[in-house]
């Protein structure tokens, strides 16, 4: 299974962005799906997860109330809006597919190669 993250770049504090991970197949129809971050020099993180129907979500606790995780499975693509950016936002962000909701990246099988999100302060 192959996931295709897009959608990052450079954007000033307090702006927005919003990630797209598309998949080979129908995966997300019955897989969950994550997106994971990894910041220069520190390691990488749980961001936010959906599940398969899309009735359940789970977000970081840094990220909440900013970001919102979607799917459209007829487009077999996970959204990731991002905003009010901060700087330590900044890193590259993976989309992952589970067979279940979870923070743990050992429960992901899939992953994509990754996008990168700059913050400017």
């Amino acid at each position: 299974v192959q996931l295709q993250a897009s959608g990052g770049g450079l954007v000033q504090a307090g702006g927005s962005l919003r990630l797209s991970c598309t998949a080979g197949g129908r995966i997300f129809s019955t897989y969950a799906a994550g997106w994971f971050r990894q910041a220069p020099g520190k390691e990488r993180e749980f961001v936010a997860a959906i599940n398969w129907s899309g009735g359940s979500i789970d977000y970081a606790d840094s990220v909440k109330g900013r970001f919102t995780i979607s799917k459209d499975n007829a487009k077999n693509t996970v959204y990731l809006q991002m905003n009010s950016l901060k700087p330590e936002d900044t890193g590259i962000y993976y989309c992952a597919s589970s067979p279940g909701i979870g923070r743990v990246e050992a429960q992901y099988y899939y992953w994509g190669q990754g996008t990168e999100v700059t913050v400017s302060s």
